[in-house]
C-alpha cells in the first residue's frame, strides 16, 4: 500500500488531499487547504504555505506526492508569484525525502474524467465516484485530490521513465 498527497498549489490557498493504493484500489484518507494571509509580504505569505505544508505531511504521512503544474494565464506576475507558491510547495515534501511527481492540468482531467478539458464539475463527480468517502471541503482541495488519483493512475509509468532518465 502506498500513501499519496496531491497537492493543487495556490498562493492565497492551496489544496491538499491525501489517498491511500493498494494495487488498483483508492481510497480516501484526508483533504483540507492550506492558506496565506493576503495582506502580509509574499515571502511571508511563501513561508505560511511551506510551514503548513510540512505540518500537513508530517502529519499525514504519504510516501509519495503530487504536484499540479502552473496554469498560465496573460497575467504574468499572477503566474510569476503562483510559481514561486508552487516551488515552495514542492520545496516542502522533498524536504522530507518524499519522491515528487508533476502533472499539467489536462493531464489530471484526462486521468480523473478521461477528457482533457473537462470541467471542474465533472472533476468533482468523478473524484466523488472513486472515492466515495471523500469530504471534498473545498474546491481546492478535490483538486488536490485530482492529483493524487492521477498519480496513482500514472506512478508507475511515471517512476519507469524517470529511471530510464537517470541512465
Amino acid at each position: 500500500m502506498v500513501r499519496i498527497i496531491g497537492i493543487d498549489p495556490g498562493l492565497r490557498n492551496t489544496g491538499w488531499g491525501v489517498i491511500s493504493q493498494e494495487g488498483s484500489r483508492l481510497s480516501y484518507v484526508a483533504d483540507g487547504t492550506i492558506h496565506s494571509e493576503g495582506d502580509a509580504p509574499l515571502a511571508e505569505r511563501l513561508l505560511q504555505l511551506h510551514s503548513q505544508l510540512i505540518d500537513v505531511i508530517r502529519e499525514m504521512q504519504p510516501d509519495e506526492a503530487a504536484v499540479e503544474e502552473t496554469f498560465v494565464n496573460t497575467d504574468a506576475r499572477a503566474t510569476l508569484k503562483l510559481g514561486q507558491a508552487r516551488g515552495v510547495l514542492m520545496l516542502a515534501p522533498a524536504m522530507l525525502k518524499l519522491p515528487v511527481s508533476e502533472y499539467a492540468p489536462n493531464t489530471v482531467k484526462k486521468a480523473v474524467v478521461g477528457a482533457g478539458h473537462a470541467e471542474k464539475d465533472q472533476v468533482k463527480h468523478m473524484v466523488k465516484l472513486l472515492l466515495p468517502k471523500a469530504r471534498m471541503r473545498s474546491a481546492d482541495s478535490t483538486d488536490a485530490l485530482a492529483v493524487a488519483i492521477c498519480h496513482a493512475h500514472y506512478r508507475g509509468s511515471h517512476r519507469l521513465s524517470e529511471m530510464l532518465a537517470r541512465s
